[in-house]
């Protein structure tokens, strides 16, 4: 089991905080929060871990330089999205196939536990995504009006049909994806040959190819695979996006 992090973004809504150091190493609980990250994936045996950088990326290769990461660089990321970025580890997950070696993705402005790490270690599909069927209580604490933010995940049976809309009401809502899913060696290569051959000159959700929302990229899997699997939490994380992020409670 491999894991790669994605932390180009700048975290403009975390200003000042972000003004020197990236936003993954903004303190929560008084630990950055890729300590955090970095912790649950080592308390499940995952050593295996790249990490993919862009905004002030010498600072965080520097803080994390005792580490035995890996790292790669999105040199582009003023004027690309997360999509973009896990692609910029094209040789990591190459080599997490070589290797017949599962491969955990997760956002870089998360907080997890260990036994959430430890739900998706254990899944045995080809893409399991972390969902949480209590979002609603986390996101009445972030947001005035959770619809505002929240986004469409609809499942039928064991497998997510819909993912990253903007929902109209509560029940297109079944869960909340948070930013962390697993893609197995097996399924790896056709997710690398899907991404290469998609249209650079489309539109992607109104968003252009560099700019592709994740959530889009997994609807095509979705929608060309069939074989998205929920993999169900209740709480036990929170996204840190705002300073008043900082004050919720797993």
């Amino acid at each position: 089991m491999k894991a790669l992090i994605l932390a180009a973004g700048r975290g403009t809504r975390l200003a000042p905080l972000t003004d020197s150091i990236p936003k993954c190493m903004v303190a929560f609980n008084d630990k950055p929060i890729i300590d955090h990250e970095l912790q649950a994936l080592k308390h499940n045996d995952i050593t295996d871990i790249a990490i993919v950088g862009g905004y002030l990326f010498p600072v965080l290769q520097k803080y994390l330089q005792n580490q035995s990461l890996k790292f790669f660089t999105n040199i582009d990321f003023m004027h690309t999205n997360m999509v973009a970025t896990m692609f910029c580890a094209q040789d990591f997950m190459h080599s997490c196939i070589q290797q017949k070696q599962d491969l955990i993705i997760s956002y870089a402005d998360i907080i997890y536990t260990d036994t959430i790490i430890k739900k998706l270690k254990n899944f045995q599909g080809d893409l399991g995504i972390i969902i949480d069927t209590e979002w609603e209580k986390l996101w009445r604490a972030r947001f005035a009006d959770p619809l505002s933010d929240a986004e469409t995940l609809k499942i039928s049976g064991d497998t997510i049909t819909e993912i990253g809309k903007k929902p109209q009401n509560i029940a297109e809502i079944q869960g909340q994806y948070i930013g962390l899913f697993k893609i197995s060696h097996r399924f790896l290569p056709a997710v690398l040959e899907l991404y290469a051959s998609l249209d650079r000159n489309a539109l992607y959700d109104g968003k252009d190819f560099n700019n592709m929302y994740m959530t889009s990229f997994l609807q095509i899997l979705i929608d060309t695979y069939h074989n998205a699997s929920p993999v169900y939490i209740h709480r036990g994380w929170t996204e840190i996006d705002s300073i008043e992020d900082l004050k919720i409670c797993l």
